[in-house]
């Protein structure tokens, strides 16, 4: 305790803390609306937190940069976990903020004297889409690619100086190894920025006190509480209902917000069919699309976000919570179908009706900031405030209203199988997985590669170390240079990756008709609907209808885009032999090579789902336990005389 006071006496540190963060007067109302601004908070560090352990051995180069990102998930120990908890706390982030945005909207937390605290918020929501985007790009798949190199052309559209900031965001003349490396920095640097303008926005807002869901401001000091243990443990108690939310995204829906396309490798030869977004810029990117012209896109796209700056000003009501304003009540609903709408178009391929509809929320989007609310400043009806913050009874709900996504598909959607894998207790059938790597090894691996397994990693499918020494013996890899610096091959050790069929890409589209087999590693994640997708392509070949013609070498596929596809049916009955005496029909054959190839997209599942029990287990027991503690606390108030 004496150490303290003399830490204290010399660097206020701790005087600081009781006084900002414990005695801290606070409106004695506040419902768990008001928690999102203190979670926000405790995401930032975890990602701040998890983006630093990927950033030991995560390597900014465009021909390792996707490789790195595997290895993560596949070598370093829990790395699977730090990358998933870095990539859906995106997700997360922007989740807490956008539902902090909306009830400051609701409430009016923009109105005097909270302008500055509310600008201040816009530039930290500009500050995380930016360090989203460029985090968005450091995986180096397909989408990461492909969404960078069509964002930063937009410039491009800029009148004189378009081409030059395009080549400079670049640097050089397309998305390359120095756009990947400036990416790297500033994504690594930015949240430290966002750190700093989150301590201004904390100052401003102790600067005039808590918005309150009333909306008046206090009268006496029964209309306060102090911050802490009533606001404290209402937090914690939030905390545990947020991370039993991440954890169940962590442990059993990793990829629930991702694209398929983002783990196929950047290639800038082919264009995905339809570019697709993080789910939290698809309002944006939405605006963006309803504009024909490229400039007049980006202008709208930006002032998307830029009529938030003005918004105090836009909205003059000396009214600020919605409860006492109930045209803008009804108006601000509509605002967030508006949004979520947006959202949803911004999904849909850009053509026909969801472009319209782009067209006519954006109208709204725009009509609701710069016209409706000057209209109902001057026009709405107001009902009477209450006296004081202490006297009414408050309860709310909240809403939460996410946007919908959905891809639509060319190819026809596979059905559902039932999958032993899948579920939140699902393994993978070691039977399956065995006879699947048998079938791999004498029809898959001719054509396609399996470069980010090794052989020793068998050993969790059920194989003794003996069988895994033997079966890795039957391949040859090419060996380090020799004394004078010769490559020959030899035959490969348990610690090996399995070899590739071909030399390189280009012999290995030379044997194929120029297309290029992907390497099977995480094709379960390159696909949607990944397993099904994979079952229904092995076993989906059929004859064509009769009006359809087939191009020179492609077999129809009704599951493959354009249902046309140049590899031959690679299955046919008894054509691998089981050891166990399994029949070799084609849907064995697909169902084990699936279960197999499932398991080497995420061979860290079965830990990762036995993990995310015993967390939700106890993120379970500490929720139930911050609840009892809440109320325990806040029963206390109605002997409470008042804080100040």
């Amino acid at each position: 305790m004496g150490l303290i006071k003399w830490i204290d006496h010399r660097l206020p540190i701790f005087s600081f803390v009781k006084h900002h963060l414990a005695d801290y007067p606070t409106p004695r109302n506040l419902n768990y609306l008001w928690n999102f601004g203190s979670l926000s908070g405790i995401v930032l560090i975890i990602m701040i937190a998890s983006g630093l352990f990927l950033s030991m051995h995560y390597v900014p180069h465009v021909d390792m940069a996707f490789d790195s990102v595997e290895r993560i998930m596949r070598e370093v120990n829990y790395g699977w976990l730090i990358r998933y908890i870095h990539m859906n706390g995106a997700s997360l982030f922007f989740i807490v903020v956008y539902l902090h945005i909306l009830r400051g909207l609701y409430y009016g937390s923009y109105k005097p004297p909270r302008e500055l605290l509310w600008i201040i918020g816009v530039i930290l929501l500009l500050l995380m889409i930016m360090t989203a985007f460029m985090g968005y790009v450091l995986p180096w798949g397909q989408m990461s690619f492909w969404g960078a190199t069509v964002i930063t052309n937009l410039f491009s559209a800029i009148p004189f100086v378009g081409e030059y900031i395009v080549t400079w965001l670049w640097g050089g003349f397309s998305v390359d190894n120095p756009t990947l490396s400036r990416f790297y920095s500033l994504h690594f640097f930015m949240p430290f920025v966002i750190v700093a303008v989150s301590m201004l926005h904390l100052i401003a807002l102790h600067q005039f006190g808590s918005n309150n869901p009333l909306g008046i401001d206090r009268k006496s000091p029964e209309d306060t509480i102090p911050f802490h243990p009533y606001y404290t443990i209402k937090d914690l108690f939030g905390l545990c209902i947020l991370l039993l939310f991440f954890s169940v995204l962590v442990f059993y829906a990793p990829n629930f917000f991702g694209e398929p396309d983002n783990y196929v490798p950047a290639n800038p030869l082919v264009t995905p069919p339809h570019i697709v977004p993080e789910w939290y810029f698809l309002p944006f990117y939405a605006i963006l699309r309803s504009v024909p012209s490229k400039l007049g896109g980006i202008i709208a796209m930006f002032s998307a976000i830029f009529v938030l700056f003005i918004l105090p000003w836009l909205d003059t009501s000396p009214i600020r919570s919605a409860r006492f304003r109930p045209y803008y009540r009804y108006c601000f609903w509509l605002f967030v179908i508006d949004v979520t709408v947006l959202g949803w178009a911004g999904a849909k391929p850009p053509e026909g009706v969801y472009i319209l509809i782009s067209r006519l929320a954006t109208a709204y989007y725009f009509f609701h900031f710069l016209m409706l609310l000057p209209l109902l400043s001057r026009f709405e009806p107001r009902l009477p405030l209450p006296m004081s913050i202490s006297r009414p009874i408050l309860m709310t709900m909240l809403l939460i209203a996410a946007p919908t996504m959905a891809l639509g598909e060319e190819a026809k959607t596979p059905p559902k199988q039932s999958w032993s894998f899948q579920g939140p207790f699902g393994t993978y059938k070691r039977d399956e997985a065995q006879r699947g790597l048998k079938v791999f090894k004498e029809v898959c691996s001719t054509c396609h590669s399996l470069k980010r397994i090794s052989f020793r990693k068998l050993k969790d499918i059920g194989f003794s170390e003996a069988e895994i020494k033997a079966f890795a013996s039957q391949h040859e890899v090419m060996d380090i240079p020799n004394e004078e610096g010769q490559i020959l091959p030899r035959k490969a050790l348990p610690s090996d990756y399995f070899p590739s069929p071909y030399a390189n890409a280009q012999a290995a589209r030379a044997a194929n008709n120029g297309a290029l087999p992907p390497d099977l590693s995480v094709i379960m994640k390159a696909r949607a609907h990944g397993p099904d997708y994979v079952y229904a392509l092995l076993t989906g070949y059929s004859d064509p209808p009769q009006d359809m013609k087939l191009g020179e070498g492609q077999h129809y596929n009704p599951y493959m885009d354009g249902r046309q596809i140049a590899m031959t049916p690679p299955l046919k009955a008894d054509l691998v032999t089981y050891d166990d005496g399994t029949p070799a029909t084609v849907e064995q054959m697909a169902r084990d090579v699936v279960t197999f190839l499932a398991w080497t997209a995420e061979p860290e599942a079965e830990e990762r789902k036995r993990l995310g029990f015993k967390v939700i287990l106890y993120l379970a027991a500490m929720t139930v336990l911050m609840y009892l503690a809440k109320r325990k606390i806040w029963a206390r108030l109605k002997d409470y005389k008042g804080y100040d």
